[in-house]
């Protein structure tokens, strides 16, 4: 409850902040989200690449376990 109560505080600061007859801050948060773009573009793609990782090498062990078990189904 506490944190939905500071998210929906922080949104509305953020709006705020925005507005023209608020902080007027609008230039600067332009600036900034113009800045990290291409950082957090980075993050995004290094995360993505991990993921990917993590999935071929689970593909694989599913891959070996599922022969493993015919060849034992096989055996019997």
């Amino acid at each position: 409850m506490v944190a939905l109560i500071v998210g929906i505080l922080l949104i509305a600061f953020c709006i705020f902040a925005c507005l023209p007859m608020g902080l007027a801050w609008t230039a600067d948060v332009l600036n900034f989200l113009r800045g990290c773009a291409p950082v957090l573009a980075a993050f995004v793609g290094l995360i993505a690449v991990f993921i990917g990782f993590a999935d071929i090498k689970d593909k694989k062990e599913a891959r070996k376990e599922e022969l493993e078990a015919r060849k034992e189904e096989e055996t019997k």
